[in-house]
Formats: C-alpha cells, sequence, structure tokens
C-alpha cells in the first residue's frame, strides 16, 4: 500500500533560506474565500473527500443499544436503539415499538441519563417498559433476551468519564499507543506512540525511537494501522521497522516494547477508533504479472511495474521496472484496493503519457513488444477497482493537499487533470515548484479547501502574497508618518515588522499591546465564540496600525459585519487627532467598504478604544490598554445580550440616539431630523414583518433591524448597493394560532419601578420586532423617569415539548427560515429535538452555511427563552 515517507516536523521553508517569520505573516492571512474569489474558482466538494467524512462521524452507530431513564415513571429505565445520530444528539426508540417511529426521542449525550445494557443489573435499578406499551408482550423477559441476542452495546467510556460524547477522531489523544505494520514487510508488526493527532491525520513515533527525524504521518484510517496487541493475537511477529532495526540492540527494542506496552495497557486507545477501517479483501495476482503503477514517493510519474512477490492472498509487492545495471530497486507492498496501480494500457486509453522502464532501449513503448521481450503477461483487469470512479473531483477546482516530499507540510493545490481515479495536482506557494503531483481520489493525502484552518495547522500560504507585503511595509518612510501603509493585512506584533522613524516608536504616535479581554461581555453585534478565538493582545506598534488590525478583527467577529462597520463609521470625537482608515466586510458573499476614523495618539488610544465599545454596546473593557484578569470592573458577567444593552447602553448618553430614547433638552434640530426619520424607517419595516405570526426578542441576529435599509452612503457595497434580505413566508398569525402553535402577543412587557404607576404610557424599544397599532406616534418617545423600555416576547399557546414534527415544520414556516423548513421534515425533528440544536449541530447536520444557521439558531432560540420562562418552571 503506498503511503507517506517519514518527515521531519518543521515548518515549511522548503529549503530556502528565508526564515519562518518572514513567511508566517502572510500564512496567518491567506484567506481561501478570498483567493477563490480573486480568481474566480471552485473548491472541490466536501463529499469528494470520503476519509475526512468518516472522520466527522459519530462514535455511536445505529443499532446500538443503551438503557434510558424512562420519564414518564420515575426511577424506571428501558432498553432503547439508537436510530440516527446528529453530532452529540441522538435518535432513540424504545424497544417494544418496533417500526412505530411516533415515540421517537432525542436526546444529547453530554447530558441525558444513558448507560450501556447491563447497568440496571449491576446498579440495582428497576427496567420497566414506557406505560404505552405495557400490555405490547406478556413476558417483557423473554422479549428483551431476543431483542439483545446478537446486538451491540453502546461502549461504556463513550456514555461516561473523559471520553463521553466524543466523536471517533477525537478519542485518540497524544500518548496513545498502536501498532503499526512494516513498510516493507506485510506480516511484521510495531508499537508506536501518537505525538500528534490533527483531525485524524497521525503523527507517530516508533516506540523505542523519539528522534523526530524518524517520525511518520498516517491518516487513522489507514489500513496498516492496527489495536495494541493485535498482533499478538493474531499471531504476527513484533519487530522493530526494517530500515531502522540495526539502530539499537535487540535488548533495546525488547525493553523499549514492553515499558510502552505495559503503561499502555492502563488505558487503551477504545476500539472504536478502528471500526471504519475498511476490510482488506483478497486479490487475484501473481508474480510476473505486469501492470501501470504511479512512482512511489516521487508520485510525478506512470510507468510499467512487475508484481515481484506475492505475500499472501492479501498482500504482494510491485517493483517499477528498471533495466540498468546499478538499478536500485523500487517497491512498495501492495493489496487488492491499493490507490495508484493500475492495468496495462491505462494510460493509452485515457490520454496520459507512460514514462518507458530506465534502460530500454526503444525510443517508443508499446506494451505488445514489451509484455513479449519481457515473456511476462498483463495483469487482467479483473485485478484492479473501478478505474473510472473521479468521486465528484473536477479540473481546475481547489484542495489542500500534503507535499509528498515533505510529509509535515500541507499546501495549496489545483487539479490540473482528472483522469479516471487519478487526479493531477499543482501545488501552489512552493519556493522550488513541483511537476503535477498525481494521486489517487482514494488518496488520505488530500483534503478539503479550509481543514487546516478548522484543526489549527499550518497551510503553506502563496508566495506572490508574501513578497507583496514585505515591499508594502518596507516603503513607510520616516517623513510620510501620518500617510497610512496601503498594507491590508498586518501582522499582530506590528512594533517588529513596521519602518518607522526612531522617534516616533517610542513616542507619541505608537501605543503599547492592546489587550482583547475575552470573558468580558461582547453585546449584541460580537459573536462571543469569535472573540474567544482572537489572540489576547495586538502590538504594541503605531496606533493606527495597531487599531486597524484590532477594528479588523471585531469586524469579523461580528454576526452581521456590514452593521459593525457601520456602527465604526459614527465613532468620533472632535478633540481627537484622526487619520482615517479603510475596512472592509464581508457578508452574504458581497464586500463593503467604508473609511473609519481612527486616533493617531498614543494617550487617545484609551478612550477610542472605550468609546468603540460603547458604540457596540459591549463591555467598555472589551479591549483597549487595559489587561482584565477575572472580574472586569464594570461587573458585566451579569448582564444578558437584552440587559445589558438596557442597564449600560441607556444609562450613558453616547453615540448615536436609538429609536426609543426620548428626547433630552438639549438635543440639536438635526438629531430630531435623524430619530424622525428612523421613526418612518421602522414603520415601513414593522409593516413588511407583520406577516409574521411570531414576536422577536432582542438578539444579535436582530440588533441591525432598523439600519438595513437606512439611506446611508457612507458605507459602499462593492458589486451591490445594499444587503440582501429575505421576505418571510406570507403565513397568517390565525392559521398557527389555530393549530396551537405559538402565537403572537400583541401585549408587551412592561417593567416598573416603585413610584411610577402602570398608566405611562408604553415606550417601544429599539430593537423589538413588536409595535402596538393603537399607540399614538406621539407615545414613541416619553420621558425615561416614568417608565423603563417595554419589550416585546414570543408566547407560546402550548409546551414546545409536546411539539410533533409537523408543529415544528409550521413553526419553521411561519419564520423568515421558512426555506429550511423542509430539512425538518426529513430529519424528523420534533419539539425535544428542536430544544437541544445549537450552532455545531445545526451546521454539521444541516449543512447550512454560518449565515443561515445563525438565523436559524435565532429562531430557535427564541423559543428556548419563551419555553424556559412559561414552562420550565
Amino acid at each position: 500500500m503506498m503511503t507517506s515517507a517519514g518527515g521531519k516536523i518543521q515548518s515549511p521553508a522548503n529549503g530556502t533560506g528565508h526564515s519562518d517569520m518572514e513567511y508566517g505573516e502572510a500564512e496567518m492571512d491567506f484567506n481561501w474565500d478570498e483567493y477563490l474569489e480573486e480568481l474566480g474558482a471552485t473548491a472541490a466538494p466536501h463529499t469528494s473527500f470520503k476519509h475526512v467524512e468518516l472522520s466527522l462521524q459519530s462514535s455511536f452507530q445505529p443499532g446500538m443499544k443503551l438503557e434510558v431513564a424512562n420519564k414518564t415513571c420515575p426511577d424506571t429505565y428501558w432498553v432503547a436503539t439508537i436510530i440516527t445520530t446528529c453530532g452529540q444528539l441522538l435518535l432513540l426508540r424504545f424497544c417494544g415499538y418496533g417500526d412505530d417511529r411516533k415515540a421517537d426521542f432525542w436526546c444529547d449525550v453530554m447530558t441525558a441519563e444513558l448507560h450501556p445494557v447491563g447497568w440496571c443489573t449491576q446498579n440495582n435499578k428497576r427496567l420497566q417498559p414506557p406505560e404505552a406499551i405495557k400490555e405490547k408482550h406478556s413476558d417483557w423477559t423473554e422479549f428483551l433476551i431476543k431483542e439483545l441476542t446478537g446486538s451491540r452495546t453502546a461502549p461504556t467510556n463513550l456514555l461516561e468519564g473523559p471520553l463521553r460524547g466524543k466523536n471517533t477522531v477525537d478519542l485518540i489523544v497524544s500518548g496513545c499507543v498502536l501498532e503499526i505494520r512494516d513498510a516493507c514487510e506485510p506480516c511484521v508488526y510495531w508499537a508506536a506512540r501518537v505525538q500528534r493527532n490533527v483531525g485524524g491525520r497521525l503523527c507517530l513515533s516508533y516506540i523505542g525511537l523519539d528522534d523526530p527525524a524518524h517520525f511518520i504521518w498516517i491518516f487513522y484510517l489507514d489500513t496498516r494501522l492496527r489495536p495494541l496487541g493485535w498482533a499478538k493475537e493474531n499471531q504476527f511477529p513484533m519487530e522493530p521497522p526494517t530500515e531502522l532495526r540495526d539502530m539499537k540492540s535487540s535488548e533495546e527494542w525488547t525493553e523499549a516494547l514492553e515499558k510502552a506496552t505495559a503503561e499502555a495497557l492502563k488505558k487503551p486507545l477504545p476500539l472504536e477508533v478502528f471500526k471504519d477501517h475498511a476490510d482488506l479483501r483478497k486479490h487475484s495476482f501473481r508474480t510476473g504479472m505486469k501492470l501501470e503503477m504511479v512512482t512511489p514517493r516521487e508520485p510525478f510519474h506512470i510507468c510499467p511495474a512487475s508484481v515481484t512477490k506475492v505475500y499472501n492472498e492479501y498482500y504482494f509487492q510491485v517493483t517499477v521496472d528498471d533495466m540498468t545495471a546499478e538499478a536500485t530497486p523500487r517497491s512498495v507492498v501492495c493489496h487488492a484496493d491499493s490507490p495508484a496501480i493500475l492495468p496495462v494500457q491505462w494510460c493509452l486509453k485515457n490520454g496520459v503519457g507512460l514514462e518507458k522502464p530506465r534502460g530500454f532501449q526503444s525510443q517508443d513503448f508499446d506494451w505488445a513488444d514489451y509484455l513479449k521481450y519481457s515473456g511476462t503477461e498483463a495483469a487482467p483487469e479483473a485485478c484492479f477497482l473501478n478505474a473510472s470512479v473521479s468521486r465528484g473531483f473536477c479540473k481546475d477546482t481547489w484542495l489542500e493537499a500534503v507535499n509528498p516530499l515533505q510529509p509535515a507540510e500541507f499546501c495549496v493545490a489545483r487539479i490540473t487533470q482528472v483522469k479516471g481515479q487519478l487526479l493531477w495536482l499543482r501545488f501552489e506557494g512552493l519556493s522550488k515548484p513541483l511537476a503535477d503531483c498525481i494521486v489517487d481520489v482514494e488518496s488520505m493525502d488530500i483534503f478539503p479547501v479550509g481543514w487546516c484552518e478548522a484543526n489549527s495547522y499550518p497551510l503553506t500560504a502563496i508566495r506572490k502574497a508574501v513578497c507583496q507585503s514585505q515591499k508594502k511595509i518596507a516603503v513607510v518612510q520616516p517623513e510620510k508618518q501620518s500617510i497610512p501603509s496601503p498594507m491590508e493585512n498586518i501582522p499582530l506584533d506590528l512594533c517588529q515588522s513596521v519602518t518607522m522613524d526612531t522617534g516616533s516608536v517610542n513616542g507619541k504616535y505608537c501605543c503599547s499591546q492592546i489587550f482583547i479581554n475575552h470573558r468580558c461581555f461582547s453585546g449584541p453585534y460580537l459573536n462571543k465564540g469569535r472573540i474567544a478565538e482572537l489572540p489576547q493582545t495586538v502590538g504594541p506598534g503605531k496606533c493606527t496600525l495597531v487599531l486597524k488590525e484590532v477594528l479588523t478583527m471585531l469586524i469579523n467577529s461580528a454576526y452581521k459585519p456590514a452593521r459593525v462597520l457601520r456602527e465604526l463609521q459614527l465613532v468620533e470625537d472632535p478633540k481627537w487627532n484622526c487619520l482615517e482608515e479603510t475596512l472592509k466586510a464581508k457578508y452574504k458573499g458581497k464586500s463593503y467598504r467604508s473609511s473609519v476614523r481612527i486616533v493617531r495618539l498614543a494617550e487617545q488610544v484609551s478612550d477610542f478604544c472605550r468609546t468603540v465599545c460603547v458604540r457596540l454596546q459591549c463591555c467598555p473593557n472589551l479591549f483597549g490598554p487595559t489587561l482584565v484578569s477575572d472580574n472586569c470592573p464594570e461587573n458585566c458577567s451579569i448582564y444578558t445580550k437584552t440587559k445589558y444593552t438596557y442597564y449600560y447602553g441607556k444609562r450613558r448618553k453616547v453615540g448615536r440616539p436609538s429609536l426609543a430614547e426620548s428626547t433630552q433638552d438639549g438635543d440639536t434640530a438635526k438629531s430630531s431630523r435623524r430619530r424622525k426619520k428612523r421613526k418612518t424607517i421602522f414603520v415601513q419595516k414593522k409593516r413588511r414583518s407583520s406577516v409574521v405570526g411570531y414576536n422577536n426578542t432582542e438578539s444579535p441576529q436582530d440588533s441591525d433591524y432598523f439600519y438595513e435599509d437606512d439611506d446611508d452612503d457612507s458605507v459602499s457595497e462593492e458589486g451591490s448597493s445594499s444587503e440582501p434580505h429575505e421576505e418571510a413566508p406570507p403565513r397568517s398569525y390565525m392559521d398557527v394560532s389555530r393549530r396551537g402553535r405559538p402565537r403572537r402577543s400583541i401585549t408587551q412587557r412592561r417593567v416598573t419601578h416603585p413610584g411610577t404607576t402602570d398608566q405611562s404610557p408604553l415606550r417601544r424599544t429599539t430593537r423589538s420586532h413588536s409595535y402596538t397599532h393603537n399607540q399614538p406616534s406621539g407615545h414613541a418617545c416619553t420621558k425615561p423617569d416614568h417608565t423603563e423600555e417595554e419589550e416585546a416576547r414570543l408566547v407560546l399557546e402550548r409546551n414546545p415539548l409536546e411539539w410533533s414534527v409537523s408543529d415544528v415544520v409550521d413553526f419553521i414556516m411561519s419564520t423568515d427560515c421558512a426555506s429550511l423548513a423542509k430539512i425538518f421534515q426529513e430529519q424528523d425533528i420534533d419539539g425535544q429535538a428542536l430544544l437541544l440544536l445549537t450552532l455545531p449541530t445545526v451546521q454539521e447536520c444541516m449543512d447550512l452555511k454560518l449565515g443561515p444557521a445563525i438565523k436559524l439558531c435565532h429562531q430557535i432560540e427564541r423559543v428556548k427563552v419563551a419555553f424556559y420562562s412559561q414552562y420550565a418552571n
């Protein structure tokens, strides 16, 4: 079988004299979306990478049995079968229901009370069938014996302990020991320790040899890997690798193996890791047969090869034909399903050049003459896999691939040819260009776009981008400090990379580090999860460059980046010494750009950061020169996205007043005009959304509701004039209410303080979609000392735990996510399953992009909030 050779773990410098720092910045700045958009290219479909798809599957398998708490009868349990999985969610059916799907229910592995079969017996717990089927069988003991005979129970370690709920690939942790087949001797195995697990791609060290020069990279689904003890169980010898055997004495190898085995058996690698390993089929090759093969170790050509040895019914050896006197055999161990072995005449049929054997005298290579000359036969086509399967790969699509000469390096690659089951890849970003690399569609060394980023592994960026960035930094002249660098991708440590005069490095134009305090409240616009992924510090460096980098990070961390960009435009103070910088945002496939004023002086940085935070309605200490450890001075941890906006944002009248704010004495006529304008916009938006039968509470998704269509030309869109909107389906409120589904609340919750009266006129909230129709327009603004901001909320007529699949579909149809209702119908998601859905599971199981997934999760969160407020108690 063809596998990646061992290689040193090093940064991909590709043998050049450039340092890692010089190229590291460009690698961080490489963005697949921007790169593909610039080229007008597309990525290879994720579904084409079979090994990656398998690595993302749950460790639980349909058909597994487990014991589940019976909610209808406390302190009792019953056996259930796993119907399907969705991330850490399991769809279960109690045994006894047969094929009846009505009682299927979802549960979360991390929170539900689940146990392996036999747990109740061991812990003296009562097994009792649900009431609905209690009379179905007279002898439930006999029924369970028949039901469980030959079935497979869910593993204990996946239901409790540190491995609970983990995916298969996550079960492999550093330090685990497994067995690996020798690359040259298929019947010999040796133990190896996991040094690193990158999304299922394992870096292994042979037991007894910890030199990084001999580490190997291999995907966990490779058939060379077996669980510890497998060789002994199947009576195969345990010997060090052939090429490394002479590096130590036999006693040293044996001692190292015994020590490692004893330690590993204390915490063995779960057998679930190997559940997706393909079973080898028997081959039909005989010694002397000829075939075509991609050259091993340097896969740039296809050449004639011969079967030189048959080990057993599963393995055989193939050697590249070489007729030179000093030929060194280039052999590889194969099995019936090995990639990159092809039948005779494959190249001719597919219009691909076949490299003639070394030392072959004739100018032209012809298989008929060659077989007659060598006195051999061609391997029958029945010996090979289907040689025409392309698995959906297309020419000129892009992917990420392992550099065949440096297995630790991942490169940007483009498919230049697709012939049958072979792909020709052109690697980008290498200092020394390689010929197009030939890989099989089943190769475990190719990965979809974004795989490295998802697994926090470096991807060798395009060299052209590196050179341009370095040149742009170098041209910054000392006398032109006030002019911003045209560089778009700014490294985090700005003082080390940007050329500045000595007078400003430690002077008033250079600021210290800016801290991003991940624990502080992120407000309604910024995604808490994305904020947590940002670096803790940026800088030190030139004020405008450091702050531009921070603001760019905030824009990219927003639910709707264009909205945050618009808010940043309004951050200004006449006392500041500012410089205009152009910032960009991308949302729903469209690009936006705008000029934002950024302070130049170090003494104004703190005030600027605080003002930006207030503008974005987040904690004033979210970012700035001050590091917040555990407890924020603002005590922002106690607030929710709704409450914090009121108590903090309304307490300090900073920035543009919201729609519902009252008119203060001294407000300018300009402010009044602005409010009047937005009021009109609000009514128009209200009218458009009134067809939806539910109220929307404040959330990150609707926080920019009133400004989407605002006549503001300060944010320009590249290629479009405004952000796209999705109209809600014309579904009437009465339709939904009649079915017992959530109804629209036509009243508003009113919060009063002692001393206030209930007769105070209502106010409408800035972010509420609900507005009382009969309320006079003159009541839109009232004095804040009479009553606080009112918030509309979703009111449910029935507990969502009782919703059927059709009820859930009705609810989704009545929202702006109506196009996704079909998915809920197909996946049989009822009310219980709906309440368990989160953003990661929605993205993974429904295959949605981030934008639609967030929009859908917003609607689900509304149901959750209403459920907790109405039924949880």
